[in-house]
């Protein structure tokens, strides 16, 4: 049986849409690891990866592999079973922290709107993909990535949110005890001094 439509729509093939991704994936680091054996050295891969939400989900992680490909995909299941959520404030962190893993010290800061990221490196890629908009950060110790990246994700796992912060306003107002008051006293009259007697 002949076809009867169009040339146009014969050799149509059904669009397949790509899936919108619900996460972030992002590899921060590859690292070429070797292995001392008996016939020498066997090499494999180490990948540290981050994955986020951008909204207040972020997740990272570590794994090997015996290619590239191996390793990232290893490295983002951890990264997804490991997930912290961050406290965020208007777009921004809610207060200032510093934190430290091994030899990595990170410090990062709440910024108004329109600074925007000032971070760099595996920093910016994490706060990026947990969903801050504007903040300040400083690396103050070791450069190994994989340690400032846990130091980054530690600091922002232990923000405590807005809803959770004392102070004065939230206080409960401070009530005087009431005590009795002392019965009054008497006063004392003062004391009359007598007249010296005249010596003869």
């Amino acid at each position: 049986m002949a076809d009867t439509r169009p040339p146009e729509r014969r050799n149509r093939r059904p669009e397949i849409q790509p899936e919108e991704k619900q996460f972030d994936e992002r590899t921060l680091h590859i690292d070429r690891v070797a292995r001392v054996v008996k016939g020498g050295r066997r090499f494999r891969f180490r990948a540290l990866v981050v994955v986020g939400d951008k909204k207040h989900k972020v997740g990272i992680g570590s794994a090997k592999g015996a290619d590239v490909t191996a390793a990232v995909t290893k490295a983002t299941e951890v990264a997804k079973k490991n997930f912290v959520t961050v406290s965020l404030y208007k777009g921004t962190l809610p207060h200032e922290i510093e934190y430290k893993v091994s030899g990595a010290h990170i410090l990062l800061k709440p910024a108004s709107a329109g600074t925007g990221l000032i971070a760099g490196g595996v920093v910016r890629s994490i706060l990026e993909v947990a969903g801050v908009k504007n903040a300040l950060s400083k690396s103050l110790g070791s450069s190994n990535k994989t340690n400032v990246a846990y130091a980054t994700i530690a600091a922002l796992d232990n923000l405590v949110p807005s809803s959770e912060w004392v102070t004065t306003k939230n206080k409960p107002a401070k009530t005087k005890p009431v005590t009795a008051k002392p019965a009054p006293v008497a006063a004392k009259k003062p004391a009359v001094k007598k007249p010296a007697k005249a010596k003869a």
